[in-house]
């Protein structure tokens, strides 16, 4: 009876010792593997030395709040969103594609973007398309974005600024406003948009620049109904000059 333990002991350990060693060979085959189908919530994809380059993942997945990626914290502030996110030789997020579209009881919400980073800052390039309907009203409006950044920007730095910045503005409205302009004045945050080609929420059509302020300066156009039109203005928004002229 001993005898009999002692061998199917033995034989139990060297099977379990057996399967794993296949299974850890299998996973560090070096080779291409081709597969048909693959069902995953989440790929990342590193580079040799485990830098995260890449990630594709669902939106459960998508990461935000605690998480780290490449040692730096991510976007707690961020909704997540199935797509994709890239990051550079440094490791910093220089980029991304999201998109998400529902059915609302009224009508549905859609958008996709596709955004190029500043380094270590935000977008400054944009390809954004949005999509909602509430009731019998529909609103698409698509478009590349170019924006301005503030040069002395970082991701890190700009994330802990955002978070004084929330909670001074519930405490201190005022306060708020003046560290606000502060630190834009620093160049830490702040940005605008400078050129818009495509569909605005009005429907025109066209070419639109803007100041650094992000104010609108000039447009070129077809409205809604199809008319061609151009029109200046100055930094508070007014009409300097327009074609065609009004009669």
């Amino acid at each position: 009876m001993n005898k009999e333990l002692i061998f199917l002991r033995t034989f139990a350990a060297t099977a379990a010792i057996s399967s794993s060693l296949f299974v850890f060979s299998s996973f560090k085959h070096s080779g291409v593997q081709k597969f048909e189908t693959i069902d995953v919530q989440r790929i990342n994809i590193v580079e040799p030395d485990g830098t995260v380059k890449l990630i594709v993942t669902n939106a459960g997945l998508f990461p935000t709040g605690d998480e780290k990626i490449n040692g730096r914290s991510t976007n707690t502030g961020r909704k997540q969103r199935a797509g994709m996110l890239f990051y550079n030789e440094d490791g910093i997020e220089c980029g991304g594609l999201i998109y998400d579209g529902e059915k609302k009881e009224d009508g549905h919400s859609a958008g996709l973007s596709l955004t190029f980073d500043q380094y270590d800052g935000d977008q400054v390039m944009q390809l954004l398309t949005t999509d909602s309907q509430r009731g019998d009203k529909r609103f698409v409006s698509s478009s590349l974005v170019f924006n301005d950044r503030p040069a002395k920007e970082s991701q890190e730095k700009t994330a802990a600024i955002m978070d004084e910045l929330s909670e001074l503005r519930k405490s201190d409205p005022e306060a708020f406003k003046l560290k606000y302009e502060e630190y834009k004045v620093q160049e830490l945050i702040g940005g605008a948009p400078r050129i818009m080609l495509g569909k605005s929420r009005s429907q025109n059509n066209g070419l639109f620049l803007f100041d650094e302020q992000g104010m609108p300066r000039a447009m070129f156009y077809l409205d809604k109904d199809n008319n061609p039109k151009l029109e200046a203005f100055d930094a508070d928004g007014n009409v300097t000059g327009s074609w065609p002229e009004s009669n």
